[in-house]
């Protein structure tokens, strides 16, 4: 199921949909690098450029970073 998730984006109140899952893996990854999530967001936000929605950059963010988890445990 997915849910819609609101936050403020240089200003600008902006809103977001993901499954729990994804959500919940930012979160994961906005603490393993200290930071809000909010901030990640921003992050991610800022270096999707034009193309895409925040939505699709946020699951794709959440890929790769699995990813080079999975690489770093010698799993991938």
């Amino acid at each position: 199921m997915i849910r819609k998730y609101s936050t403020t984006l240089h200003g600008h109140r902006t809103s977001f949909s993901l499954e729990p899952a994804f959500h919940d893996e930012l979160r994961g990854i906005a603490d393993a690098r200290g930071m809000a999530v909010a901030a990640l967001i921003r992050e991610i936000d800022d270096a999707r450029g034009v193309d895409g929605n925040l939505s699709s950059a946020l699951r794709l963010h959440v890929l790769q970073w699995l990813k080079e988890k999975a690489g770093d445990a010698g799993l991938s």
